[in-house]
């Protein structure tokens, strides 16, 4: 049993457009290591109940950008009605990313490391968000956030719903038709070999996949242009309202 210390209101923040967020110190006793976290909460926080729950995202920074710089995306989740956990999965005293050589065996032990932090978070928070759903969690990931959020995702949690990656690169999507899974690509360097479905998996498994042009993988953040942000935005907005792959490429 893995022992978690809660660290609370290390501080408050007010961000962009107003919505609350608390930024914390998760401790896990196991592995003696503290995890960032930046709780943002539902825009309408009456309408969450322990009989009638709202929704819960898990959004994973990606690697050396802060977990506080996707407000834009945090925010558009919060007025959907999602409780938003965004975590910073890298701490300075990990050892780096690998740039060469097999980048697949090389990374794994950082993702393996992720998928740990995710699961540990979901139990905390389970306890201590009553009003909120961690059955069905969305996961959201950029670019190494979002290979953690595969990495998860193919480890048959059945707490798992949703996944959206924005142009992770490296670790292959989940294969399976429990898990919906929408990718938003950029458009300036390409996946590695598998990691995206073929045509026909798309199909069996009801993977979406969306290319956006000339998008940047390192513009996706709250620093990137507003023309990038807004398109994101809209297609999360639209797959977590129900539109089909093929309306979400026609919009």
């Amino acid at each position: 049993m893995r022992i978690l210390r809660y660290s609370i209101g290390i501080a408050v923040i007010i961000i962009l457009w107003g919505n609350l967020t608390f930024a914390d110190l998760i401790y896990d006793e196991s592995r003696n290591r503290n995890i960032p976290v930046s709780v943002s909460f539902p825009t309408s926080t009456e309408k969450c109940t322990s009989k009638n729950k709202c929704s819960v995202a898990f959004l994973s920074a990606g690697y050396g950008i802060s977990h506080t710089k996707y407000a834009f995306l945090s925010n558009q989740l919060n007025e959907l009605g999602y409780l938003v956990i965004a975590i910073r999965h890298e701490l300075p005293t990990d050892p780096p990313l690998s740039v060469t050589g097999n980048l697949y065996n090389s990374r794994s032990e950082n993702w393996s490391r992720g998928a740990i932090t995710l699961d540990i978070l979901r139990n905390l928070f389970i306890i201590k968000y009553t009003a909120h759903d961690f059955e069905k969690l969305l996961l959201v990931g950029h670019s190494n956030g979002g290979d953690i959020s595969s990495w998860l995702g193919n480890e048959n949690k059945p707490y798992i719903s949703q996944i959206i990656t924005l142009d992770h690169r490296r670790v292959p999507l989940p294969r399976t038709k429990k898990i919906k899974v929408l990718s938003i690509r950029a458009s300036d360097y390409p996946a590695d070999n598998g990691v995206l479905p073929s045509d026909k998996e798309q199909i069996n498994f009801g993977i979406c996949i969306i290319k956006i042009p000339e998008a940047k993988h390192n513009d996706i953040s709250d620093d990137g242009p507003i023309w990038l942000k807004l398109e994101i935005i809209k297609l999360v907005k639209n797959n977590l309202s129900g539109q089909s792959c093929n309306e979400l490429q026609e919009a």
